[in-house]
């Protein structure tokens, strides 16, 4: 079967053209069918194997596909199947989350006209150095922290890279080891990838076919110069939560720094330095309704980081620049909300991912669940479907108003498979034909059981 992209303007047409060109796809021009309503009058026609290539090179290039028609005997069709999900729903909140309407009336003043820079002396600053304060406040109450011990930072990938970094470059004479698992984030991963090459050791436990680290693991693989623990709070992915109390402790015993990223966690699980034995723990603004580029590090009393950015002495010393005062009130929102949450989302959230997994098994034989099936956060389902291409799934699944992922969002457009299914075991064919799908405050018992309907259907119909 022949599919044919069609673009909203003539231009975008020629950018496509020239992109399939240099890329080596095979296509040919049609003329649009009366019926259907463009920019432009031509659109482009490429096999069905080339499908998933061609949006991904697009994605790419910013050039916007207005509409994928498959090229039948009977006319041109829309990848869209009766009865199924007719508006959007978006089901990847671990990639990012909307911002709260509160979280943005809170940040609005800040973009406007409560302008001041936070070290002004004057009337101005000294209201933005209040708003950091009282934000300050809020994230700490989130984490069973004391407000000294948050550090902002301009997002969860920072935050990382300031705990491991500047741990290890607090000892570079003397280096020594770090202990982490082969399931965490990319800026876990390589920053420690990145301290071995300048000496350090590192040593990358595994996870079982759940994806979860056995403690006994890490306190085997304790050395004498081991100064550090990273270890995430919840993966990305698959969901699976670690036993981060557990671990914890065994740090603490043995007088060894424990971080946890906590970024997936944090406003969808009860996170509290107090209740576990933590000494750094990242969070991010984005994945807990708040804004795009601000995150936090707890940093326990009284450790020291060697921060990464050098100049004034905003953030105790550990993280020069002037604070994005807008970004940090809307972290700060974003944390009261979720601690007026957290009380009902577990249960709520993880009935609804339970529903959604039910309604898709029963209509998909031999699909499979990915992750612990219940040390695992309650909004993720990570699936692999037997004999589909994840990326072409999760095209169709987008042209039907269904928003999901193949994985983790930071390693959006690579082509390589994921690092933590990988690391689970999982087999190659069950990686290729994955998908995770990430619940979201808003949806509803009938959004889930419309998704799980379309999930069906498009299955059924790439399946034939």
């Amino acid at each position: 079967m022949k599919y044919a992209l069609v673009f909203h303007t003539t231009h975008q047409t020629m950018l496509a053209e020239e992109a399939l060109s240099l890329n080596g796809f095979f296509f040919d021009t049609l003329p649009l069918p009366k019926d259907i309503k463009a920019g432009c009058t031509l659109a482009l026609s490429v096999k069905e194997e080339d499908v998933a290539g061609i949006v991904g090179l697009f994605r790419n290039e910013n050039i916007v596909i207005e509409g994928l028609y498959a090229v039948t005997e009977h006319g041109w069709r829309k990848e869209a199947a009766e009865g199924t999900a007719a508006v959007p729903f978006y089901l990847d909140c671990n990639a990012t989350t909307p911002v709260a309407p509160e979280v943005v009336n809170a940040m609005l003043p800040f973009l406007e006209d409560e302008f001041g820079n936070a070290s002004s002396i004057h009337s101005y600053g000294r209201m933005a150095r209040s708003a950091i304060d009282q934000a300050r406040e809020h994230v700490a109450a989130l984490l069973g922290a004391d407000p000294s011990e948050i550090v902002f930072t301009g997002c969860g990938s920072e935050a990382n890279n300031l705990a491991v970094k500047g741990m290890a470059f607090a000892r570079l004479g003397a280096r020594g080891h770090v202990i982490t698992s082969a399931v965490e984030h990319a800026s876990v991963l390589n920053v420690c990838r990145y301290l071995e090459t300048i000496g350090f050791d590192v040593t990358y436990l595994p996870v079982d076919s759940a994806g979860m680290v056995d403690p006994c693991a890490v306190e085997k693989a304790i050395r004498h110069d081991t100064f550090l623990i990273s270890v995430q709070w919840a993966n990305n992915e698959v969901g699976t939560v670690q036993p981060v109390a557990a671990i914890g402790e065994i740090a603490r015993d043995r007088k060894i720094l424990f971080h946890s990223d906590a970024v997936q966690a944090a406003g969808k699980a009860a996170v509290d330095a107090l209740a576990v034995p933590v000494d750094m723990m990242t969070i991010s603004a984005h994945k807990f309704n708040g804004p795009k580029g601000v995150g936090a590090l707890y940093v326990k009393h009284p450790h020291r980081l060697v921060p990464l950015i050098h100049g004034g002495k905003h953030e105790r010393g550990m993280r020069a620049g002037t604070e994005n005062v807008p970004g940090i009130v809307g972290i700060g929102a974003a944390a009261m909300l979720a601690m007026e949450r957290i009380g009902e989302y577990p249960e709520r959230i993880s009935g609804l991912r339970d529903l959604l997994w039910r309604e898709v098994s029963a209509g998909v034989s031999g699909v499979a669940l990915n992750g612990h099936p219940e040390e695992r956060l309650p909004n993720t389902l990570n699936l692999s479907f037997p004999g589909i291409d994840g990326e072409s799934l999760l095209i169709n699944l987008d042209l039907e108003g269904i928003k999901a992922s193949t994985g983790a969002a930071c390693s959006s457009g690579s082509i390589a498979a994921s690092h933590v299914l990988e690391a689970m075991r999982v087999p190659a064919e069950r990686i290729k034909g994955s998908i995770r799908f990430s619940l979201g405050f808003g949806l509803t018992e009938e959004d889930v059981r419309l998704v799980a309907k379309t999930v069906v259907e498009v299955v059924r119909r790439m399946k034939k």
